[in-house]
């Protein structure tokens, strides 16, 4: 039986260490860093990049299981490593619905939705309202609204993530190591269009899975397996807690509950059930990042069959990811767990805990070298995967929604020379904002970013549902209904996030309407109204 905290620090002095890793570490990160920059050139070179469908959907061409990784690719960035693991840590499997209602919303996307974007022949979202509804006004806010949102919740959230385990692990420059990962996903982009991207996606699929699933398996072996692990979790309790004699840094009694009371904090099953499917729905169902490579598969056959497969790998994160946190916790209940706001300012730099570096240092702390360097390599992949995604669809966006109604008369070349010049401005706006991730340090990153979604997404949603599933519904009401979304969703977002959550144990001075109404409540009863206007 291990004892909670009894984990021995990894050696960081003497010759053959960079801050936390050693040299052999650095040798394998090195070693996959030139893979995979030789396998996304070697799909630039095969890809057909001298049109738009070559260069935006990868001529159409590519094979379910390439889709499959690439939606799971696109989808799990190192948000997703820092984030589920945090959440788990926090309050244990509950965050994993998440992931799990994406299952069905996959399924939607297969059989529901691509059929009638391939349909209408399009390549990006908003091109697709506008050929429903006519006229460009929707077009245009939506691939705006895209844009913004890619920039300051996707880059950002995925940078701030991978920043955290940059620091945790090497101690280097924070401004040079994500310049240097943000200028190799800006290169597949690049060159090579969305060939390159999803080759690189399915590369990096396998090796997250490979490295995750082995560090899953070491951290079960040292508490000493499943059952084990669940008893000791809710004993997970930093010294804070025990010698001042408070609640504060309990691990939640429902913490292996999926389905919760409708008054939890945390994840109402109201809000999961129905609040989360809108949001699911919008990014699965009508976002460029995911459409696009569902667009690029060969067929509709094989689109299905990438929704199916990316289904099913959507089950991995509960036990690769959510697991380890809570396992995390376990090892180390005073750095994880804490709950003292200056202990864990000192610790983490966020006096509202320190979830957030649950994956680090499970890593750091278990893997042996070389295996170290392996994960290091696995978190780089997924945010790397994430930004060549954004950065494609973003272009995307860019060049075939606004770029053309600027220049009405642009030639396919020029088009494709403003869709890799705008991947270099996103890059550039990229680095720029890493003061600003620095300064958001916080212990609710994936709360943060499901929270923003809420706010902004189910106007979106409900444009697009109707738009493919009611005749009746016309251009005035459809972009009436977005602007009132939008007002309504910045109203909620700025007055929430005008206000810092209370640490443990302070008084809470928010109105009631933001304490009490859960932000997955809100994303319902905001479709709820769209629909109805």
């Amino acid at each position: 039986m291990v004892v909670p905290g009894d984990v021995s620090s990894a050696e960081q002095a003497g010759p053959g260490w960079v801050g936390k890793l050693h040299w052999s570490d650095i040798v394998v990160i090195v070693l996959y860093f030139v893979f995979v920059i030789f396998v996304g050139l070697w799909a630039a070179k095969k890809s057909k990049r001298d049109s738009l469908g070559g260069y935006f959907l990868a001529s159409r061409s590519m094979h379910f299981s390439l889709v499959g990784a690439s939606l799971f690719a696109s989808n799990i960035g190192s948000g997703h490593f820092i984030g589920l693991a945090g959440s788990g840590a926090a309050n244990g499997i509950g965050v994993a619905v998440f992931e799990l209602n994406a299952i069905f919303v996959l399924i939607m996307l297969g059989w529901l939705f691509v059929p009638v974007y391939t349909a209408a022949g399009v390549f990006t979202m908003p091109e697709y309202l506008r050929k429903r509804f006519g006229g460009q006004r929707i077009r245009v806010y939506l691939s705006v609204l895209a844009i913004l949102l890619y920039v300051f919740t996707k880059i950002s959230a995925d940078l701030y993530a991978g920043a955290i385990f940059i620091e945790q692990s090497l101690h280097w420059n924070l401004y040079a190591s994500t310049a240097i990962l943000l200028f190799i996903a800006a290169l597949f982009t690049i060159t090579g269009g969305l060939t390159a991207v999803i080759w690189t996606d399915t590369l990096q699929t396998i090796i997250m899975i490979i490295g995750a699933l082995a560090l899953m398996v070491l951290a079960f072996i040292k508490v000493g397996g499943y059952n084990n692990a669940i008893n000791i979790f809710f004993h997970s309790i930093p010294d804070t807690t025990i010698y001042n004699n408070t609640t504060c840094g309990l691990p939640p009694a429902n913490s292996m509950n999926l389905m919760r009371s409708i008054s939890d904090g945390n994840y109402p099953w109201t809000g999961m059930m129905f609040g989360l499917t809108i949001s699911s729905v919008w990014y699965w169902c009508s976002d460029q990042v995911i459409v696009q490579r569902a667009l690029a598969a060969k067929n509709l056959s094989h689109a299905k069959g990438g929704c199916i497969l990316a289904g099913y790998l959507k089950v991995l994160p509960l036990y690769l990811l959510v697991f380890p946190g809570m396992i995390a916790r376990i090892l180390f209940p005073n750095e994880v767990g804490c709950a003292d706001p200056d202990v864990c300012y000192k610790l983490c730099g966020s006096r509202s805990g320190c979830t957030n570096i649950a994956y680090p240092w499970l890593v750091l702390e278990l893997m042996p070298h070389a295996a170290r360097g392996l994960m290091m390599a696995v978190m780089m992949s997924a945010l790397m995967s994430s930004l060549t995604s954004i950065f494609n669809s973003s272009s995307t966006i860019f060049t075939v929604d606004i770029w053309t109604r600027i220049r009405k008369n642009a030639s396919e070349m020029e088009q494709l020379i403003v869709g890799r010049l705008f991947v270099i401005i996103l890059v550039v706006v990229g680095i720029l904002w890493i003061p600003v991730i620095q300064a958001s340090k916080g212990s609710e990153l994936f709360v943060y970013i499901q929270s923003i979604t809420s706010y902004l997404a189910p106007p979106v949603c409900a444009v697009y549902v109707l738009a493919i599933f009611w005749k009746r519904i016309n251009e005035p009401g459809a972009f009436w209904a977005l602007m009132v979304g939008l007002v309504v969703g910045l109203i909620r977002f700025a007055w929430e996030f005008s206000y810092s959550s209370p640490a443990c144990g302070e008084e809470d001075t928010r109105p009631n309407i933001i304490t009490n109404m859960h932000y997955l409540h809100f994303g319902k009863r905001t479709k709820v109204n769209k629909k109805t206007c």
